[in-house]
């Protein structure tokens, strides 16, 4: 057993993760929110197996009962399940939930705050739609 931690250890030094934690929000929904974005940008594909709660811990350097904490959160979203004896796979709508949940997230809990920013500075929305249409041509997506 020591042999096989010490294996992955190992193995973790080659792929560590670095994930700056910030105060605002609990670790565990910082991690849930990094194994998101690893589905999102295609790191674990819909259907397919994530990194063990073990494997996880190691590379991101955390205990293990933090990685488990964000599974679950995962797991009662749906965007994750467990395959009893293979480990934990992201759902076959992880991409669509992942979405929903930050959509619904961000419009909540974001939006507002920014809204104030704009009243606050003086900030027209033309302006924002200006700054907006510029970062959509600058990143090579279609502008509004």
């Amino acid at each position: 057993m020591a042999c096989g931690l010490q294996a992955l250890a190992g193995k973790a030094a080659l792929n560590k993760i670095t994930v700056e934690f910030r105060d605002k929000q609990s670790i565990y929904l910082q991690i849930a929110d990094h194994i998101c974005e690893g589905i999102l940008q295609g790191k674990w594909q819909e259907g397919e197996r994530i990194p063990s709660v073990r494997e996880l811990a190691v590379l991101m350097e955390v205990n293990p009962h933090t990685i488990l904490r964000s599974y679950e959160f995962l797991l009662n979203k749906d965007i994750i399940f467990n395959k009893r004896g293979l480990g934990y796979s992201a759902s076959n709508s992880a991409r669509a939930l992942i979405l929903a949940y930050r959509k619904q997230r961000f419009m909540e809990k974001e939006l507002p705050v920014f809204f104030s920013s704009l009243v606050l500075l003086e900030i027209s929305i033309e302006e924002i739609k200006a700054r907006y249409n510029e970062f959509m041509v600058k990143n090579n997506t279609v502008s509004l």
